[in-house]
């Protein structure tokens, strides 16, 4: 049975190690096709329940987690699980609070902080990480 991403599919970004963790929009529908088995939602707001494990984190719009500890500890569990699992990490527009997830997934598996950003712009969305304190976390990410 696959329990991860197609690794062709929208928004899946192939980190060095392997994994597949898809980025995406909560303003658009939900992608045809498989759900994930888990999944962080970065907003300001608490999103609408899902019919999968979610975890939501207080994040607001073109700024940073309001609680950092909690984002690296959920994002270390999402890095783990997505070796077996079909991981979502989403935002409201795709592109900030999750590129930003995104880098910080790829400075878990490996990539250095200060290329990670470049990275996730490259294989997953030339828009992502949109704000220079949103680089500026990355680049601090341990």
């Amino acid at each position: 049975m696959i329990t991860t991403w197609e690794p062709t599919a929208a928004g899946v970004l192939r980190l060095p190690s392997g994994r597949l963790v898809r980025g995406r929009g909560l303003r658009r529908p939900v992608p045809v096709g498989p759900v994930p088995a888990f999944a962080l939602y970065l907003l300001g707001h608490q999103p609408p329940p899902v019919a999968w494990e979610s975890r939501w984190l207080h994040w607001p719009d073109f700024w940073l987690p309001s609680d950092r500890a909690a984002i690296a500890a959920a994002l270390r569990e999402a890095w783990a699980r997505a070796e077996a699992e079909r991981v979502e990490v989403a935002c409201a527009s795709g592109y900030g609070r999750t590129g930003t997830a995104l880098a910080c997934l790829a400075v878990l598996d490996g990539i250095p902080n200060c290329e990670a950003v470049a990275y996730v712009r490259e294989h997953y969305a030339p828009r992502a990480v949109e704000t220079p304190w949103q680089r500026r976390f990355v680049s601090r990410f341990r």
